[in-house]
């Protein structure tokens, strides 16, 4: 032991260093992952990248998540987390109204920066790297898919739920990655109103 303490493994905090420090400093390395993915997609981002803009050791990113992949599954469940009650919200409302209801939880999301961006980050990250893709598929088939089909009348169910969501996928790509004019700057309102009849005609036949 050192006339300053004692020494402690580098990259990893003391334990009451960890009690008290550690959920700011997950959210931190979070953010920055988000950001790194989002700027520079799964494939470019590294941990190191990730480390320096949470202004930590790259260590300690280890400590907490792991692998790349892992604080890539850990940033996107936390960006994911705003639309795990979709389908819970969706299926108490109206059977007549779910497109619209749909619709427009989705631009809600998209509209909103703070949602927005970490979202961006797991389409560009998707789109690019098949580890990616695959976290991606788990988390819309687990929270989405699976749980709006179960509540669904006729046959197909999970194949409907996929449509409406390609729908809104393709628009989210669209407008927000790609950008593409006019979808990237018509009002909310106007594209909820085209799209809604086509993903209620998707969810209900």
């Amino acid at each position: 032991m050192s006339a300053e303490g004692p020494v402690r493994r580098r990259g990893r905090p003391a334990s009451s260093e960890k009690v008290a420090g550690e959920p700011a400093t997950r959210d931190r390395i979070l953010s920055s992952a988000r950001t790194e993915f989002a700027e520079r997609g799964y494939d470019k981002a590294s941990v190191r990248a990730i480390a320096r803009g949470a202004d930590v050791d790259p260590a300690l990113v280890h400590h907490y998540f792991g692998t790349k992949e892992q604080v890539f599954t850990a940033a996107v469940m936390g960006a994911f987390a705003p639309a795990v009650g979709l389908p819970d919200l969706l299926l108490s409302q109206d059977r007549e109204d779910w497109g619209r209801q749909l619709v427009g939880y989705f631009f809600g999301i998209w509209e909103d920066a703070v949602t927005r961006d970490p979202l961006l980050a797991i389409m560009r990250s998707a789109v690019n790297n098949e580890s990616a893709a695959t976290i991606f598929r788990g988390l819309i088939g687990r929270n989405m898919v699976q749980r709006v089909a179960r509540g669904l009348e006729g046959p197909d169910a999970e194949l409907r739920v996929e449509l409406a969501m390609s729908q809104l996928v393709g628009m989210a790509l669209l407008r927000y990655v790609v950008k593409v004019e006019p979808l990237a700057s018509l009002p909310p309102e106007e594209l909820t109103g085209r799209l809604a009849p086509v993903v209620q005609r998707h969810l209900t036949g």
